[in-house]
């Protein structure tokens, strides 16, 4: 298959591992990032100038962000792999409205609106990848993170509908579903709260950033091909 990967969110300590990762597999890059411009320089710092075709900074929760990363795709896509997003922390019957929407933008319509965008091309050269980096909250729900579950238990139902409408196109659909990884995502937690998470964990260990990127550096080997409408746990055997 084509070698050109969309990243969603390359900015981020999961994005920029899976940068360098499909970069060291020969995969040319079209990084994405918004507002972390510093961290997108020092991922690109870290890849080989050839690797990256493009960078598109683009605000994906509102509509004029959404439009502005399309019209800069100049490039055919082979694969999209969606790991951008932000959580959000609080009672759920306390949370803003805004937040809603922009949360719903950015982790359900824009995935819809970028996947519907490329997938003809991909239907018409009977090959793709299209992966997402969801959460394992996604499937057990987590309190104080409502809005976060909620998207990305939709993000979930996504993959499992849309492997069945492209199968037939060579054409994979998967989600990476990560448990505690050791993010600036899960920074704001004590020491204290740090250790009893990894005391729950089998694995006995917090995962990493490249834990996952392996996982999606697999889903995009044609090893893979018979993988399809998953959602693949890299949890170390956490199931909160």
């Amino acid at each position: 298959m084509g070698k050109n990967a969309l990243i969603i969110g390359a900015s981020g300590d999961i994005g920029a591992a899976i940068s360098k990762k499909l970069a060291g597999n020969g995969w040319q890059l079209i990084l994405h990032f918004n507002k972390n411009k510093q961290a997108m320089e020092t991922n690109r710092m870290s890849l080989a100038r050839e690797s990256i075709l493009m960078e598109i900074q683009a605000d994906l929760s509102d509509q004029s962000g959404m439009s502005h990363l399309l019209d800069q795709l100049v490039f055919p896509v082979d694969a999209i792999i969606f790991a951008g997003g932000n959580a959000h922390y609080g009672m759920f019957q306390y949370t803003d409205e805004h937040v809603m929407d922009a949360m719903l933008a950015l982790h359900v319509k824009a995935p819809w609106v970028i996947t519907k965008h490329i997938l003809p091309l991909m239907i018409r050269e009977q090959r793709g990848r299209i992966i997402f980096i969801t959460s394992i909250w996604g499937e057990s729900g987590a309190g104080n993170e409502v809005i976060y579950s909620s998207v990305k238990g939709a993000q979930n139902s996504f993959v499992k509908a849309l492997a069945k409408e492209t199968g037939s196109s060579g054409i994979t659909v998967n989600a990476v579903s990560p448990g505690f990884i050791d993010t600036k995502m899960n920074q704001h937690l004590s020491e204290e709260e740090r250790a009893k998470i990894i005391q729950d964990i089998p694995a006995n260990r917090a995962g990493t950033s490249d834990d996952v990127a392996n996982t999606v550096s697999f889903l995009m080997n044609d090893q893979s091909d018979y993988v399809h409408g998953e959602i693949i746990h890299v949890s170390g055997g956490w199931r909160p």
